[in-house]
């Protein structure tokens, strides 16, 4: 599996994901495990959500050596 989910983008992930579940918690509500989502997205640095779309937020690979 290619990871496509970089720094910045991750820790955005894995703290959202921990409000969202925080508040369903707190609430009381099913709601709270769409949180789950982000956080896992953020922990294995992989979103299926971008395949589609080509997206990749990390840093660029370096060229190939000859």
């Amino acid at each position: 599996m290619k990871f496509n989910v970089g720094g910045a983008d991750r820790i955005i992930r894995i703290i959202a994901g921990l409000v969202i579940l925080g508040a369903g918690c707190y609430y009381k509500s099913w709601w709270g495990l769409v949180g789950l989502l982000p956080l896992l997205t953020g922990m294995f640095k992989f979103c299926p959500a971008y395949l589609p779309f080509g997206l990749h937020t990390g840093a660029p690979k370096p060229p190939a050596q000859p």
